[in-house]
């Protein structure tokens, strides 16, 4: 068995609906995707740089930039209810049975323009020296949620927690959400020790990303925000 250190696992199945062909839109430019794979590939950390597709077109893009499509995602891990945990136990089951075993992989999502190399590092630095089994990217919510309301049938607003309807937005907890753009695992441990289901929790280093970073993009609305975020990013300098 080959011992190497990390790989870098990005989904991206073909049959997205919402935007059709969204892992290889052009964004900017270039196919979404390949702004996961430069970053990636520019961090310096990682032995593999793996797409998991069952999308030969998807695959074909992949390759042209620099990443490794080994496998073909089967059927099963290809639909709206795959979830993405069962996509990465895949891929690392197929390289174990390839005689490579890994100490660290890194989920990185398809689409992820905004995402930035030194990020990816920082969460690597932190979890390698660290008793967490986790890191993930994560941003802090631009509003109080403890004043949150929904609207009701009859169209009128109630809110979720009434008693914080006077308490200024100082006074209330800040809170966070996930980033959607990397999450890093260490595979040293045995599967009793490794509980994915509770990654927001004390297993965890959460990686604050500034919220002019984060965007997801799975509405066609998503997109357009996220290409105007990025393009004024651009001009000025920050990416």
């Amino acid at each position: 068995m080959n011992r190497y250190s990390n790989v870098v696992i990005i989904p991206a199945r073909g049959g997205s609906k919402r935007i059709p062909k969204k892992n290889i839109k052009d964004f900017h430019g270039k196919p979404i995707i390949s702004y996961s794979i430069e970053a990636a590939i520019k961090s310096n950390l990682f032995d593999r740089v793996i797409v998991s597709t069952d999308d030969d077109e998807i695959a074909i893009v992949a390759k042209q930039y620099g990443a490794d499509v080994p496998f073909v995602r089967p059927v099963e891990l290809s639909n709206d209810l795959a979830d993405t945990q069962s996509v990465i136990d895949h891929a690392i089951r197929f390289l174990v049975s390839n005689d490579e075993r890994y100490d660290y992989v890194c989920t990185i999502y398809a689409t992820a323009p905004f995402l930035q190399e030194k990020y990816l590092v920082d969460a690597y630095e932190k979890l390698s020296t660290s008793d967490a089994i986790n890191a993930f990217s994560c941003t802090s919510m631009p509003f109080p949620i403890q004043r949150i309301f929904k609207i009701t049938d009859e169209n009128r607003c109630k809110m979720f927690w009434p008693e914080n309807f006077s308490k200024r937005s100082q006074d209330l907890e800040e809170a966070f959400q996930d980033a959607g753009q990397f999450y890093w695992q260490k595979l040293t441990l045995n599967k009793e020790q490794q509980n994915y289901d509770v990654l927001f929790g004390k297993t965890s280093i959460p990686i604050v990303l500034p919220r002019y970073l984060v965007q997801d993009i799975d509405t066609l609305e998503d997109w357009k925000r996220a290409e105007l975020m990025y393009g004024a990013l651009k001009s000025s300098g920050e990416i």
